[in-house]
């Protein structure tokens, strides 16, 4: 919720909530906790047999069974989207964008994205491929995003939580034994204008350093190109 609040987002109990690959719904189940309302919350998953169990579970949450590649609800019909361990089993590049490029779609304007998935491969699951910063970058272009590197490894967490949930603790802090992403998306608002840096490269750099600067600051991501917003 924490990283939520900095986004914005202050409270659930408004926010119309979709879930891809929502399994069992475990997940929306979590959010309901945290003052979601299961009338405004949806999930969708390619596998019969979870959303079966999802709705025995949640009657009350709207679960469809699908591809979200393409997703049936409306244009700009939800505040918040939530994809966790979702693209990590997806390694068809163009199925990757028509899947986003539908979020996208049923995203309010001012909505967010909540990813959560591997940075890194997982070397005893040749099903799983971790997604990169550049490629989350990649995917959702034309969107600022708000990463954090969390969850320590799960083989060290097993290894030394049965002797210390605070040596957990203090190695997931250090990040670098850090095994996902956790991600907030945000579409760039239609009042801002991309300029590839290709149209400053006969500029001074005294000014273009200290615009990059004010665009991290104002927490845009600066990847590239320089944005102006009006």
């Amino acid at each position: 919720m924490q990283t939520l609040a900095r986004s914005g987002i202050l409270e659930l109990s408004d926010k119309k909530i979709l879930e891809v690959g929502c399994g069992t719904g475990g997940v929306l189940r979590e959010f309901i906790k945290y003052g979601a309302k299961p009338e405004n919350c949806s999930g969708i998953d390619l596998l019969p047999d979870r959303i079966e169990t999802a709705k025995h579970i949640s009657p009350n949450i709207d679960f469809r069974c699908g591809s979200a590649e393409k997703l049936p609800w409306d244009d700009e019909y939800f505040d918040l989207i939530l994809c966790f361990t979702v693209f990590s089993s997806i390694f068809d590049e163009e199925m990757r964008q028509r899947i986003v490029s539908e979020m996208l779609r049923v995203l309010e304007p001012e909505g967010i994205i909540l990813w959560y998935d591997f940075h890194m491969n997982n070397p005893r699951n040749p099903d799983v491929k971790g997604v990169k910063k550049r490629e989350i970058q990649q995917l959702f272009s034309n969107c600022t995003f708000d990463f954090h590197r969390i969850t320590l490894a799960p083989p060290i967490t097993r290894l030394l939580a049965p002797y210390s949930w605070l040596l957990c603790y203090l190695l997931e802090r250090l990040r670098f034994l850090n095994t996902h992403y956790l991600v907030i998306v945000k579409s760039i608002p239609f009042s801002c204008l991309c300029f590839y840096d290709s149209a400053f490269v006969n500029m001074d750099h005294s000014f273009i350093e200290p615009f990059s600067q004010l665009l991290l600051v104002s927490g845009h991501n600066y990847c590239g190109s320089t944005l102006i917003c009006f």
